[in-house]
């Protein structure tokens, strides 16, 4: 059985990209240089701006990102950085390429997980979308942290290009021994928005049909083989009450340049809540994003709607079939059993 993981009102959750630059060009990629910048933050900026956060409350949870964040010749400065600053747990999302001889310069008391993104079971699938050689380097990066006793996650973005390969990765997980598995949907932002526009191609993302029956079920699989997963509500019944995390919790995706939004699905437009000047965070005048989070529409999530409308589909009354929950809903299948 899944459980359904409330908006924390007591932690601070900072998502912090350090960069944008990055050796793969995947195709989902949802990095927008127009938007995000396309630089890289020295260690005395990242020192800086992580104080901004730490401080809010005793339960600050902390993910590098890029970009890709191995590619920073500093990061391990960093995370040593914001551990002796009290962050509750640390995490960094790679692509499993781990530049600058990374795992060297860092223990597994450093950082509570390495976070790998696959997008595939097979290299077949998964090149297609992240590109060539990509498979075999993330399953060495990840063989190489968990040999090195690290705690290891999996990201992989299900969209209709490799959801017929989701139900194999709880089997290939379990064998490289990653302890905890992350199911995204593929938002049709950054790259993948460019992509979908110029292409005419508007089924990336699975139907509702497909999410509620197939993500639960491989949930389950993964569950059995000792390994906690993670994946986002995404639609809701019409019983069930939408809440958005931009109104309850306090989370914060920090890009290079300085925006600071609360809401991913936001990241394409100049809409961020926050902007870090002079190493100071300060609010934005209106209109920006927390001006739309309180709108009340029958979607569900007015930023969805917005922006990623194609998942949405309709009855002959014009009403919504179902409401889109906020994307930082989740539902979490905890292990059931060690893995062998």
């Amino acid at each position: 059985m899944s459980e359904t993981v409330a908006f924390s009102k007591h932690s601070v959750n900072v998502f912090f990209h350090i960069l944008t630059q990055c050796n793969l060009k995947c195709c989902h990629c949802y990095i927008n240089p127009d938007q995000h910048g396309n630089h890289s933050l020295s260690i005395e900026t990242i020192r800086a701006w992580l104080k901004l956060f730490v401080n809010k409350t005793q339960n600050a949870n902390l993910i590098f990102l890029g970009g890709e964040p191995t590619m920073h010749p500093d990061l391990d400065k960093g995370v040593k950085s914001a551990r002796e600053m009290g962050y509750a747990s640390i995490t960094i999302d790679t692509n499993g390429y781990l530049f600058h001889d990374f795992l060297n310069k860092i223990t597994p008391a450093d950082i509570d997980f390495l976070s790998f993104s696959l997008d595939g079971a097979s290299p077949e699938t998964n090149d297609q979308i992240r590109g060539n050689g990509c498979y075999g380097q993330c399953v060495s990066g990840i063989q190489q942290a968990v040999a090195r006793g690290f705690k290891t996650s999996l990201i992989y973005t299900v969209s209709n290009r490799n959801i017929h390969e989701l139900s194999m990765m709880p089997a290939l997980l379990s064998r490289l021994g990653v302890d905890r598995f992350f199911i995204q949907v593929i938002g049709i932002r950054g790259k993948s928005r460019g992509k979908t526009a110029a292409s005419g191609e508007d089924n990336l993302q699975v139907d509702q049909r497909t999410w509620m029956t197939l993500i639960p079920s491989v949930a389950d699989q993964a569950a059995d083989l000792g390994i906690t997963v993670t994946y986002p509500k995404v639609f809701l019944h019409d019983a069930e009450v939408f809440e958005c995390a931009g109104q309850v919790a306090e989370n914060y995706f920090i890009f290079p340049n300085g925006r600071v939004y609360q809401c991913p699905l936001c990241e394409d437009y100049p809409l961020h809540s926050f902007e870090i000047r002079d190493n100071l965070l300060i609010p934005r005048e209106k209109i920006n994003e927390r001006d739309l989070f309180a709108l009340t529409i029958p979607e569900g999530c007015v930023m969805n709607r917005l922006v990623q409308s194609g998942n949405i589909s309709y009855r002959d009354d014009g009403s919504p079939d179902y409401k889109i929950a906020c994307c930082l809903l989740k539902e979490e299948v905890a292990a059931r059993k060690t893995a062998l």
